[in-house]
């Protein structure tokens, strides 16, 4: 196997090197206005997307909604970071 190169695809872009696979996806970044690009930077917006997001999925496939201690294991990892 060639170094960087991944041995589970050998075509699309899991075939192409690590390094041109983050050049490629930096590029589509760099394409986003700054005011979208980072829910991190707009609390509304991710708030928006988080709620459109929760509604798509019925009450039954919710994980947090079923299994308590993955909600509180992922809100403890939420706020380390």
């Amino acid at each position: 196997m060639m170094a960087g190169k991944s041995d589970t695809s050998n075509r699309g872009f899991a075939s192409i090197y690590e390094d041109k696979q983050r050049e490629i996806a930096r590029k589509g970044g760099e394409s986003v206005p700054d005011e979208k690009r980072s829910f991190s930077k707009d609390h509304e917006l991710a708030s928006e997307a988080g709620r459109k997001g929760g509604q798509s999925v019925p009450d039954e496939k919710r994980s947090f909604s079923q299994d308590r201690e993955l909600a509180s294991e992922a809100g403890r990892k939420g706020g380390k970071r």
